[in-house]
């Protein structure tokens, strides 16, 4: 069990949520509806479904309990040459002690850092839906094979592959630096859990876990 753990509270405007690591839901674009998949895509997507690819970071565990917002950007960056310290980071990011704002701001500070092809996308449901939990498929997906991880904006309690829970009531953030099965499980970068590092987590997880919070892709 991870032992960064932090209660939660609601602003004045109940659209920030107050916790150690994260603060609450992002603002986002929503993504244009996908094409109709002509027979090559179709193909191409089939093969795809059945790849893996992780990403080559530079872990770095945060070294307290609000700099997971920091922690998690510096190792997306690190995947993209980018070599900055922590300290770095969270001065870009606007990290204090109530943590790092929204996804809007590690979208912000990766794009300045490498060359804004990131995009904030919103699960604003409490539960994501179907099309919520495909659309982190793609945008995962379409990242990773890019060379660039996700950063995601994550709350509550999930359990890995292996059965390991992760807990985060107050908020968190983490690192999606790769996947399998053609993105049905997605490999988590986790600042917070040096203990483990890096684990699978099955992708309707991982979107719920987003969920009423949001991701840079």
């Amino acid at each position: 069990m991870n032992p960064i753990v932090q209660k939660s509270g609601l602003s004045v405007a109940g659209l920030l949520v107050a916790g150690g690591c994260a603060l609450g839901p992002a603002v986002a674009a929503q993504a244009a509806p996908a094409a109709p998949a002509t027979p090559t895509q179709t193909s191409q997507s089939q093969t795809q479904r059945s790849a893996e690819r992780i990403l080559g970071v530079d872990y770095q565990a945060q070294p307290n309990f609000y700099y997971c917002g920091p922690a998690a950007t510096r190792i997306a960056l690190s995947a993209q040459g980018k070599a900055l310290s922590q300290d770095e980071v969270a001065k870009l990011l606007g990290t204090t002690e109530a943590g790092t704002p929204s996804a809007l701001d590690t979208t912000r500070v990766l794009n300045e850092l490498t060359g804004g092809k990131y995009r904030t996308t919103e699960i604003s449901d409490s539960v994501a839906r179907p099309d919520q939990v495909e659309q982190l498929r793609r945008d995962v997906l379409a990242a990773v094979d890019a060379g660039r991880p996700v950063v995601a904006n994550i709350k509550g309690t999930t359990v890995d592959t292996d059965g390991n829970p992760h807990s985060y009531e107050g908020g968190h953030y983490l690192t999606l630096v790769g996947y399998r099965d053609g993105g049905d499980t997605i490999r988590v970068a986790d600042p917070a859990d040096p203990a483990l590092g890096e684990y699978w987590v099955s992708l309707p997880k991982v979107a719920n876990w987003i969920a009423e919070r949001g991701y840079s892709s």
